[in-house]
């Protein structure tokens, strides 16, 4: 394959939906072991990180080196939604007692260190006690007109605003594959802001039944992950750490990138509605 042919997308043949665990259990055997040594040579103080195996939106081309991070979604009676955040514990780490976020979700290991990249690990809403009620906030400055015009800087995303989502379309690729929304999450009272990104799809409602050709493990992952079509991720590039967009910008067409998640920095694309288990290292949050 040619260095162009690895960046960029190609011309036709888009795939659709999951097409399975990449790299799976023979990912994470090739992986680990030079990851450990990537471990060693960047360690330093701090609490978790290390080897960390997330499931993510599929990076598809350009020079990001894996997807983004999934944020399972939840909805509650007034239809608010709502980053579900794993369960708080405390291990012995290093000779000490550390407090970790994780829990068992579909099947999967769900970790704050899925989100432990790009800085974020510095933030004061990744710390896996930090307080938050978990809401995906609007911010002041949405990245799409309909959201500017339906929500309030300060108000949580709800169901009711997305009831358009089988045809929405903002005449930038295909209408009628899922309408999107920009938050933030876990950041009221802290300074530095955890930007997601969430769509509501009829194609991640299909992965959900089960009316795809998805893997069990992908399948019972999406079901309990995502609810009423609703998917969301940690909105941070995995290659500069940029904040990529879905249909956001009509540049995209040029990289065929205009149905896909595209960062304009560097033309780094995620497909949305493909979900992938990806093994990287996650940077320990600092002491």
């Amino acid at each position: 394959m040619s260095a162009d042919e690895d960046k960029y997308p190609a011309e036709s043949g888009r795939r659709r939906f999951v097409k399975g665990v990449v790299g799976g259990s023979a990912l994470a055997a090739a992986g680990v072991a030079g990851s450990a040594g990537i471990n060693a040579a960047t360690a330093s103080p701090g609490s978790g990180g290390g080897n960390t195996q997330a499931m993510a939106i599929e990076n598809t081309a350009g020079p990001a080196p894996r997807g983004m991070p999934q944020i399972p979604v939840e909805i509650d009676d007034a239809g608010d939604l709502i980053g579900m955040w794993p369960e708080v514990e405390e291990i012995e780490q290093g000779g000490r007692t550390v407090e970790v976020a994780r829990t068992e979700l579909g099947g999967v290991e769900y970790s704050s260190e899925w989100f432990q990249y790009c800085g974020v690990e510095s933030y004061e809403g990744i710390v896996p006690g930090y307080e938050s009620d978990n809401y995906f906030i609007s911010g002041d400055s949405p990245a799409y007109d309909w959201q500017s015009e339906a929500v309030d800087g300060g108000d949580p995303l709800n169901v009711s605003m997305f009831e358009d989502y089988e045809d929405w379309g903002n005449g930038i690729g295909q209408s009628g594959l899922g309408k999107p929304a920009t938050a933030t999450w876990r950041s009221q009272g802290t300074e530095n802001i955890i930007p997601i990104q969430v769509v509501r799809s009829p194609l991640i409602e299909e992965i959900a039944n089960g009316n795809t050709d998805a893997p069990a493990p992908i399948e019972n992952w999406v079901q309990a992950s995502t609810e009423q079509g609703f998917i969301a991720w940690l909105n941070k590039c995995t290659h500069f750490c940029c904040v990529p967009g879905y249909k956001q910008e009509e540049s995209s067409a040029k990289f065929n990138a205009e149905d896909d998640v595209y960062c304009a920095c560097h033309q780094s694309v995620y497909d949305p509605f493909t979900i992938v288990q990806t093994l990287f290292v996650a940077r320990p949050r600092p002491d």
